[in-house]
């Protein structure tokens, strides 16, 4: 006589490889976006991603490490570097697109898990420095070009600029809570450029 009760759902394979690290990655983020860190384990991450358990463990050597992985990853790849030819609109492309990931759910979620377990996890604390050096360096071009054509004075140090860019955005986001918008990007582009030709700007570090 057959059982009455529903059987489990069997785990879909996903391959190996490429696939299967994009799969447990992508995994990784929903369940982060969906339950936070704290209530993330290997085993939601294997059911969602189709993969057996002992996959994950083989890949990464724990939950952390999948995090952390999870994370490089995603805020790698989230805002594009544009290139108009005028910096006014380079900055402002790239602080509307910061925006834009950062205000959504998912955004919100992995910034949030970036950064409050960053205090208590070295690995999340050495991803959260390691996204904000990489998105300085990939977005830099974005300054020195403007310095190359002219419209910005000589010497302007793009990683300071692009603080002074970015700092009124996350403020709102971790600190105050105040509605982030595109008309906040907007306003830290003023500012970020009002203080290049006054040549406010800090030096950067030798």
């Amino acid at each position: 006589m057959q059982s009455a009760e529903t059987p489990p759902q069997r785990t879909r394979a996903v391959g190996r490889g490429d696939k299967m690290r994009a799969a447990v990655l992508a995994a990784t983020l929903t369940e982060l976006t969906r339950g936070g860190y704290a209530g993330l384990t290997v085993e939601g991450v294997a059911q969602r991603a189709g993969v057996h358990k002992t996959t994950i463990y083989r890949n990464w050597k724990d939950s952390d490490s999948l995090v952390a992985d999870a994370l490089t990853g995603h805020f790698a790849t989230e805002v594009p570097i544009p290139d108009t030819g005028a910096v006014e609109s380079d900055l402002r492309e790239l602080a509307r697109a910061l925006v834009t990931s950062m205000t959504s759910e998912a955004g919100r979620a992995l910034l949030s898990t970036a950064l409050a377990e960053a205090g208590r996890t070295p690995k999340l604390a050495a991803v959260k420095e390691a996204v904000f050096d990489d998105r300085f360096r990939r977005a830099r071009i974005v300054v020195t070009r403007a310095v190359d054509r002219g419209e910005l004075p000589a010497g302007t140090d793009p990683t300071e600029l692009l603080k002074t860019l970015v700092a009124p955005i996350y403020f709102r986001l971790v600190f105050t809570g105040d509605p982030v918008d595109s008309s906040t990007a907007d306003q830290a582009v003023g500012v970020a450029l009002a203080a290049a030709h006054a040549r406010a700007l800090p030096p950067g570090r030798a």
